[in-house]
């Protein structure tokens, strides 16, 4: 019996996965009873796009292809991703991999739009195009945010002083040639009037852009953006924000997925793109974070948390009360607890993490260097995450990087850090609650510093030491039945249970 309908006869396996698909965008592989794919489709919600081939009216109305392909799928399979763009290009790289009997486009890329530069042309335009030729010209892409790939290519018609596919270019008596004839001629950053020579070297340095090699103009697009804020020229940062954000989203390279492992987890992905991005090979599948956190000085701890495979490891999770100093210093407490952690390892003979983040920029990244070169250990990969931009530092010298914020790379990254955080700041949290509650002892006449100390030997923290009895509390040195009695009766005028945690 086909399986159209997940409430009939068909395998339970599928009316489970259908009634369980997330509200999320994704990709969905449809199988055959012999397991072959059949049809890959893209969603921006999985559980509504797949659950409406399983509709009854959809049987009635549908085309006689969907008629068919719901009556032959037995099985599926599902991969979420973090957005539609996304799901558009996992989707067309699945359809040619398997090249399901159910699916027609993605043949020839028609989805995707290319930048086409006819080389054969004295003058070469760049140009949208759909179809990819076997001619001279030199292709680039596929891109998948199309508005934003115009965008893109009017600034660089800007920068570079390039022709689109609108120009019509003049030649002059010189045997030059006056590339805009209107108001445009003002606009650009380059000279109007150019020779063919120097018209190719323009043609040239923006085909380096888009193959990615030219990162200056989006450091100094960048630096402007952050000039113009300064300046409190709002309108101008807003449009140089705009312009980075197109330029950004156009240069991602197209995702990758591994050719004999096509169907990945999100997690997955994210580091295979954190690996291409920081040059790791192969990527990073253990990951350590660490953070510092403490209040105008005081209660400095450190945690340490552990992602293995792109998701927490919370049992390996550490944290620290800095025992080196007392005082606030963000680079020593780095250095003591990266030293504390490794050394630890080393003595166990267990691996070190594929990767090392510090939660920080030049200063912490050198801190945690120097708790190596104490330990004689070489160090893994280690990199920095300077929160107020999500800037990358290197240890090296290598220049600071900035990923999309999109990039499922970067987001790992963040996510390790914020986790990071959080424990670190919950453990601060933790001190401070405990000082507070045994700061009631302060207000006890008679109880020294001595005597305070015995008292936290004895009972670990003030509230044991308030759920004591008077007779156990008289066994502490220092006190006697009197002295015993009356800390028990304070300890109960002074909260009583009620403040315990």
């Amino acid at each position: 019996m086909p399986a159209t309908d997940p409430d009939s006869a068909s395998p339970l396996s599928l009316k489970e996965k259908v009634r369980q698909l997330p509200d999320k965008p994704g990709v969905y592989l449809m199988r055959d009873r012999l397991g072959r794919i059949i049809y890959v489709g893209k969603a921006n919600s999985l559980k509504k796009r797949v659950s409406s081939y399983f509709t009854p009216s959809r049987a009635l109305t549908s085309q006689p292809k969907i008629r068919a392909l719901i009556s032959t799928v037995a099985d599926l399979d599902t991969i979420e991703v973090k957005s539609e763009p996304e799901a558009l290009l996992l989707e067309g790289k699945l359809i040619k991999q398997y090249r399901p009997r159910y699916n027609t486009d993605f043949v020839d890329d028609k989805r995707f739009l290319l930048v086409r530069v006819d080389l054969a042309e004295e003058l070469p335009r760049f140009r949208l195009t759909r179809l990819k030729k076997g001619d001279r010209s030199r292709y680039f892409g596929p891109f998948v945010h199309g508005m934003l790939l115009r965008k893109t290519l009017a600034q660089m018609r800007r920068q570079f002083g390039i022709l689109l596919a609108d120009a019509t270019p003049q030649r002059q008596p010189d045997g030059t040639w006056l590339l805009y004839d209107d108001v445009r001629r003002e606009l650009y950053d380059t000279p109007g009037t150019v020779t063919t020579e120097e018209y190719g070297q323009r043609v040239r340095a923006a085909c380096e852009f888009l193959e990615g090699k030219s990162r200056e103009w989006l450091e100094t697009l960048r630096a402007e953006m952050a000039a113009a804020a300064q300046k409190q020229e709002f309108e101008r940062a807003a449009e140089l924000r705009d312009v980075i954000f197109a330029l950004e989203q156009t240069l991602t390279r197209t995702r990758k997925f591994e050719r004999d492992h096509p169907i990945v987890t999100p997690d997955e992905t994210a580091l295979n793109l954190l690996g291409e991005a920081l040059g790791l090979r192969p990527a990073p599948r253990t990951m350590e974070c660490f953070d510092i956190s403490h209040i105008s000085g005081t209660f400095v701890v450190a945690s340490m948390v552990r992602f293995a495979e792109g998701r927490p490891d919370k049992d390996q999770y550490r944290r620290y009360r800095i025992k080196s100093f007392i005082g606030n210093d963000d680079f020593r407490a780095m250095e003591e607890v990266v030293g504390r952690r490794y050394r630890r390892l080393r003595d166990e003979g267990r691996p070190l993490p594929d990767l090392i983040v510090i939660d920080g920029g030049r200063g912490q990244i050198g801190a945690a260097l120097k708790a190596f070169v104490a330990l004689e250990l070489p160090p893994p990969a280690l990199i920095g995450l300077a929160k107020e931009h999500e800037t990358i530092i290197f240890p090296d010298e290598r220049t600071p990087l900035n990923l999309p914020l999109s990039h499922a790379g970067l987001r790992l990254l963040q996510r390790l850090r914020d986790e990071a955080h959080r424990f670190a700041n919950t453990y601060n949290a933790e001190l401070r609650s405990k000082k507070i509650r045994e700061s009631v002892l302060d207000d006890f006449p008679g109880l020294g510093a001595v005597r305070r100390a015995a008292l936290m030997a004895r009972f670990g923290d003030i509230d044991r030491l308030r759920a004591a009895t008077a007779a156990e509390i008289e066994t502490v040195d220092g006190f006697g039945a009197v002295l015993a009695t009356e800390l028990h009766a304070f300890l109960h005028r002074t909260g009583g249970a009620k403040n315990s945690e």
